[in-house]
């Protein structure tokens, strides 16, 4: 389930607007009200908290992001952009994550979706995952 405190700007989400489904990015939140404005591409539109839902996370979207990737001898993927690095067990496997960039390391041990990664790799670096110079 999608919280909103764990929605911040820049993030991605899905926004349903009476079945027309839509990829976006966060603008602007209303905090007293829980809406979410997105930029859907040609507009940018508020949201109620059920008409959005999270992305999930596989190699299309992180390529996406502008990830590289790197198939290890051992099975496991490491994705990596700039310094941030974060590993998978194997190929399409994200039920688990370790996340690293310079000397901080995350271990995460459930499935998370690309709102969250953003999150987390904000966290760690100070720049948005978007962020084209990264």
């Amino acid at each position: 389930m999608l919280k909103f405190q764990n929605i911040k700007v820049g993030d991605y989400l899905m926004a349903d607007n009476d079945g027309d489904v839509k990829k976006g990015e966060v603008t602007n939140l209303k905090h007293g009200e829980n809406q979410v404005c997105l930029d859907v591409g040609a507009q940018e539109f508020w949201y109620e908290m059920e008409q959005l839902s999270p992305i999930a996370m596989n190699d299309e979207e992180l390529m996406n992001l502008k990830f590289s990737k790197q198939v290890n001898d051992d099975g496991t993927v490491k994705y990596m952009k700039g310094a941030f690095r974060m590993l998978i067990p194997k190929a399409g496997d994200f039920s688990m994550l370790e996340l690293w960039y310079r000397d901080e390391r995350r271990h995460i041990t459930h499935p998370i979706n690309i709102h969250e990664l953003q999150n987390h790799f904000y966290d760690m670096t100070k720049v948005h995952l978007n962020d084209e110079q990264f």
